[in-house]
């Protein structure tokens, strides 16, 4: 099962992604995840993504479409792969389809999570996150046990550069006008599913499974 989850930051595909691996063992490739680990580690791809993510500005296409092609070739994808926040844009929807095509896969479908301009908002700028594990909080939804304090190691909780609200903001209006055009790009090829983003973790994970026909 080769997948896209596609939708605006906060709709929640990576919650999603997650417990997709639990049930399937397919492996979720994140690469905001992948670039705040290389700014974190002060890699070369850290220097140049990191002043880009900070401001909320997407990172160049040659760099993310090089930490996918790597990333797919990888055994533990063999079976499917779940991308996460790639593509963004239509060009590189189309290096995707080459890159596919060339590593002989092929898409299953692209599901796209729907949520209000306002509830991204306040998911993302409530978001904290310990800096030691990576564990992650939400000031209402999800606070630690002890304020400001990681669960886990006691570590005070921080707000990243790029959960700020008028980062998200920044994000939200680029998604609309670079990376939403792609449902009608994926509508067209006949691979997009919709689902409603809004609700329990847990429900919408059922109806993401419906959607996949893994009920």
């Amino acid at each position: 099962m080769n997948l896209i989850l596609l939708g605006p930051p906060n709709a929640g595909k990576g919650t999603q992604a997650k417990k997709l691996y639990a049930d399937f063992a397919i492996p979720q490739i994140s690469t905001g995840d992948i670039l705040r680990k290389a700014v974190r580690e002060g890699t070369e791809l850290g220097k140049q993504a990191g002043p880009l993510m900070a401001a909320g500005a997407f990172v160049p296409d040659e760099l993310v479409i090089g930490i996918v092609e790597e990333r797919l070739k990888e055994a533990d994808c063999a079976k499917g792969f779940i991308l996460d926040g790639f593509p963004r844009t239509t060009p590189q929807a189309d290096a995707l389809d080459r890159m596919l095509a060339k590593l002989g896969k092929g898409l299953n479908a692209v599901v796209s999570f729907e949520v209000p301009h306002e509830t991204l908002v306040e998911r993302g700028s409530g978001r904290r996150s310990c800096p030691t594990c990576g564990s992650v909080y939400h000031v209402t939804q999800n606070p630690p046990r002890r304020a400001g304090l990681c669960d886990k190691d006691d570590s005070p909780i921080v707000q990243r550069e790029d959960d700020t609200a008028e980062v998200i903001e920044r994000r939200l209006k680029k998604y609309d006008t670079e990376t939403a055009p792609l449902k009608q790009f994926y509508a067209q090829k006949g691979l997009l599913k919709s689902i409603d983003g809004v609700g329990s973790p847990e429900g919408i994970y059922e109806e993401l499974k419906k959607a996949l026909g893994r009920a």
